[in-house]
């Protein structure tokens, strides 16, 4: 059984869609991939089962709201967490808070 938490991160900003998978990716418990638009996102929640779907700057409203309810058509019980900044702290504490846990060790 696969234990690894899969991470779908949708950032349409590539240098900071790449530090957001390296930050995620330091944690052994996570697995973080990343997609620059809408459509690659669903492409990739068709063909794999993501616990967490992290929203980046760069969508309107609209298409968040749109891409969540896509999104989660495909997988009901996916985590939908919205995130603009903030530092690696906030990002890590957003996750843990989805997920329902409070071990936050690394």
């Amino acid at each position: 059984m696969d234990t690894l938490t899969k991470i779908l991160v949708i950032g349409t900003n590539e240098k900071i869609l790449a530090t957001v998978l390296r930050l995620l990716n330091t944690n052994e418990s996570w697995r973080a991939t990343g997609v620059s638009n809408a459509e690659e996102a669903l492409q990739k929640c068709r063909e794999q089962h993501y616990q967490i779907l992290l929203i980046g700057a760069g969508l309107t409203d609209t298409e968040e709201h749109d891409l969540s309810r896509r999104i989660k058509e495909i997988h009901t019980d996916i985590h939908v967490i919205p995130h603009y900044g903030g530092g690696s702290g906030l990002l890590f504490a957003e996750i843990y808070l989805a997920l329902g846990t409070t071990n936050q060790a690394q």
